[in-house]
């Protein structure tokens, strides 16, 4: 699987991988940028620009001519990854070997349409499209406490990184979103256009040269200086623990770890750490699993997660209350196991299948391959799906007490009842 890169504007990368394996072609079209004061408004840009463009004024009139394409699909999506956030915009269209027509100048003529012609009122946007998008915006940002699981990390998180970018919501505060409206908006939106740097990922069985010209024709774009957009700090030398609790209406406590692992996206140390996430919190297989939840029964479940762009490892898990202390201990017991070198085939071996299988599904889906392929390329790295796999299967043991040193526990977040 090889993907070949190609430039169309300043600041406008192409990636093309050519195959026959879907009967779908795919493109994913990300934006980037940095999380900053004005995260809120490119939060709502995409939302807004969905909602009807110059030739397509309506929600209904883009949906009839999806469905004119042979039913395609267009979604969009806002996300961090590190420091950074993205804006992915995302057309699947039917393969045209499959159907009577080409439609793939169509599929590219539309996302240019969404992305580049929108819908324009008295130099804004339909004022009544960002009051309603706003809406929903404050909704989702509002309703993050319901979901308390995927709450008490994003607040770990928060107080871990609070003098950090990182520390920003993706979706941005109540407080900014108030401040848009029709015609901030629309001005914000023509510098992104013409400032943030795009990544296009096209994956299907295509000609390089027939989408380059497609994207030539489609995506000219008046762009002045495109913003450099830096690496998101990684090192960070913990001084203290910070021991923070938050009292919410819950019945069952979120403790939530957050730690610093002083290795960079692009590093050889990503590989062992990625399997030392495995062995530590990555399945049944895993210590957590076994000694927090099955053996000592002191967690609904615990696992870990890997922040790989801002070089951070986060075990998450859900305890009586009255546990913390003990949960705690037995917790941060199984990291000192694998500092020590107390890693058991059992848990290496379970976590490197589960690691293959994991990486071989990526190739099952035309976006999670572009989505691998941008997350190399934030990495500078080049490796192919397979060359990830090898480098998993080359960790040793050895290799994972050797990244475990250098992790270090910045902050113990308590989700407790009031």
């Amino acid at each position: 699987m090889s993907i070949l890169k190609t430039n169309i504007g300043k600041g406008i990368n192409l990636y093309v991988s050519q195959m026959d394996k879907f009967k779908t072609l795919t493109i994913n079209i990300y934006i980037n940028n940095r999380l900053s004061n004005e995260t809120a408004k490119f939060a709502l840009l995409p939302s807004v620009l969905k909602r009807g463009s110059q030739n397509y004024k309506t929600y209904k009139d883009i949906t009839k001519h999806l469905e004119e394409l042979y039913g395609a699909t267009f979604s969009f999506s806002i996300y961090k990854k590190g420091e950074r956030q993205i804006a992915q915009f995302r057309l699947e269209i039917t393969d045209s070997s499959y159907i009577k027509d080409d439609i793939t100048e169509d599929g590219v003529k539309f996302i240019s349409d969404i992305l580049l012609n929108p819908l324009v009122v008295n130099n804004g946007f339909d004022s009544k499209y960002v009051q309603q998008e706003k809406e929903k915006q404050k909704n989702l940002i509002n309703s993050r406490i319901n979901e308390k699981t995927k709450y008490a990390v994003d607040r770990c998180i928060e107080e871990m990184c609070k003098d950090e970018d990182f520390s920003i919501y993706e979706l941005g505060s109540i407080d900014d979103v108030e401040k848009i409206d029709e015609a901030n908006l629309y001005e914000y939106y023509k510098k992104v256009i013409k400032t943030l740097p795009m990544d296009i990922y096209v994956v299907g069985n295509v000609s390089v040269d027939k989408i380059k010209s497609l994207f030539d024709k489609y995506f000219k774009i008046d762009r002045t200086d495109v913003v450099y957009i830096p690496d998101t700090p990684i090192y960070k030398k913990v001084d203290q623990v910070k021991y923070v609790q938050d009292q919410l209406d819950v019945t069952q406590g979120k403790l939530t770890l957050g730690f610093r692992t002083n290795v960079k996206p692009g590093d050889d140390e990503y590989f062992p750490l990625l399997v030392l996430s495995g062995v530590l919190g990555g399945g049944p297989f895993s210590k957590l699993f076994i000694n927090v939840r099955e053996k000592a029964s002191l967690a609904y479940y615990a696992q870990t997660r890997l922040e790989r762009f801002k070089g951070l490892m986060l075990i998450m898990s859900g305890i009586e209350i009255e546990n913390y202390q003990k949960a705690l201990d037995i917790i941060l017991k199984q990291v000192e196991e694998i500092k020590n070198g107390n890693i058991s085939d059992y848990e290496f071996d379970s976590t490197i299948k589960a690691l293959n299988t994991s990486m071989n599904s990526v190739k099952d889906s035309a976006t999670q391959i572009s989505d691998f392929y941008f997350s190399q390329n934030l990495s500078h790295t080049n490796y192919s799906i397979d060359d990830f796999i090898n480098k998993i299967n080359e960790v040793t043991k050895k290799d994972i007490v050797a990244v475990s040193k250098n992790i270090q526990l910045d902050t113990v977040y308590f989700m407790t009842k009031k």
